[in-house]
């Protein structure tokens, strides 16, 4: 393996690499405009013209998008076709962004198992292997620990990996060198190391993948010191957010949704990047702060809707950085509406709901009218049964109660 990163050093320091740097603040990303959700070989598309493609004849999914588009007007809402860029689904935008930074920075390298000439268990890596050859898109064993280890020995000797963990509960086995190497050894050598790695990997509640597929590890992973973590929601800001922790300094942990990688989006054609630490404010309002992230974005815009019916002006952010959290937006919004309510599909106990909980009490306590109220899955291992498993995470009605009554 030392032969193999030696021969991708070696490629590197015959080609003069770009620069690292960026100012992040200078990008901002937009609101998604359309989602699809997949099931097997069949799929639905909800565009932002309120269209609905449908080629399912399940039940289950066609009640999941019904009312999935919600915002408070669809009057600015134009054809997609004419807009300006290309549309891809969730999977093709973060293939397509881990794609130009390899073709911009020739110590950019890919592993994990699967991710070769099978193109990754979702399709993220497809083509890869053909166009940048096997030393850069490295087929590994069923060994979590041994290649996200040396993934992170990569690191320190100069070369950017991106370690795709097959399934985000797999990486559980990662987790002493994720914890202990990753997150640490720059502290712990006085800083004669950096650890510019990217782990990433799909998680979530799927459909009916039982309890050990359907890992929500954001809990586990956030009491890290030294990592950061952002969750990706849309096609635009999964390629921002895939570009931006390749050229980051820092460990990146990228969340992404098993159940999101169909959503479809036009993005732009001109290169970008989204910010590693700021949130996205997907539809301001003034009675109450939704705060969300991954695929509780669409069940909260999908309550939205319900809600404006109702009278209510809800402002649902998109946390997307999970750590650090967007403390200056975040703060902005509660400011202003002086009620929060927190929707997360993360465990109640000790998830990413509990630690924001935590942060906006310490920092904006005296702005609150009513108590904070997080909606979290529930600490049960998710069932099999798929009635059983819509019942553990948050629903759309759910929200709407909870709304109505800090609105009291």
């Amino acid at each position: 393996m030392a032969a193999i990163f030696q021969g991708v050093g070696a490629a590197a320091a015959l080609s003069s690499s770009p620069s690292n740097s960026f100012d992040s603040k200078k990008f901002v990303s937009s609101p998604c405009r359309s989602f699809s959700v997949r099931k097997g070989a069949s799929f639905a598309v909800v565009r932002s013209d309120g269209r609905v493609n449908l080629n399912h004849k399940g039940r289950r999914a066609q009640q999941l998008i019904s009312n999935a588009v919600a915002t408070k007007s669809d009057s600015a809402a134009a054809s997609s076709s004419s807009k300006p860029g290309h549309e891809l689904l969730l999977f093709e935008a973060l293939q397509e962004g881990l794609e130009e930074e390899m073709e911009r920075d020739p110590r950019v390298c890919v592993m994990g198992e699967d991710v070769g000439h099978y193109g990754g268990s979702y399709k993220v890596t497809k083509g890869l292997a053909k166009k940048f050859g096997d030393l850069r898109v490295l087929d590994t064993p069923i060994a979590e620990n041994s290649f996200t280890g040396m993934g992170i020995g990569a690191a320190m000797t100069g070369l950017r990996p991106v370690v795709e963990g097959m399934n985000m509960g797999f990486l559980l086995l990662a987790f002493n060198q994720i914890s202990n190497n990753c997150g640490m050894l720059h502290y712990t050598s006085g800083g004669q190391f950096t650890i510019p790695i990217v782990i990433r990997g799909p998680g979530g509640v799927g459909r009916q993948l039982g309890a050990e597929h359907s890992q929500r590890l954001e809990s586990y992973f956030q009491s890290i010191p030294g990592i950061q973590m952002v969750a990706c929601s849309t096609p635009y800001n999964a390629k921002g957010l895939m570009k931006a922790a390749i050229r980051s300094e820092n460990p990146v942990i990228l969340f992404e949704h098993v159940l999101l990688y169909n959503l479809k989006e036009r993005i732009p054609d001109k290169d970008y990047i989204c910010n590693l630490e700021e949130a996205e404010m997907v539809r301001p309002g003034e009675h109450v702060t939704i705060l969300t992230y991954s695929r509780m974005r669409y069940h909260v815009m999908q309550a939205a809707k319900t809600l404006v019916n109702k009278g209510y002006d809800p402002e649902v952010i998109d946390i997307r950085s999970l750590k650090p959290f967007d403390l200056y937006t975040i703060g902005n919004s509660v400011k202003k509406t002086h009620r929060v309510l927190i929707v997360e599909e993360c465990m109640r106990t000790g998830g990413i709901g509990a630690s924001l909980t935590a942060a906006i009490t310490e920092n904006f306590n005296d702005y609150l009218d009513a108590p904070i109220m997080c909606l979290s899955s529930q600490d049960v291992p998710t069932p099999y049964a798929g009635t059983l498993e819509e019942v553990t995470v948050v629903q759309p009605a759910q929200i709407v109660t909870a709304v109505e009554q800090l609105c009291q």
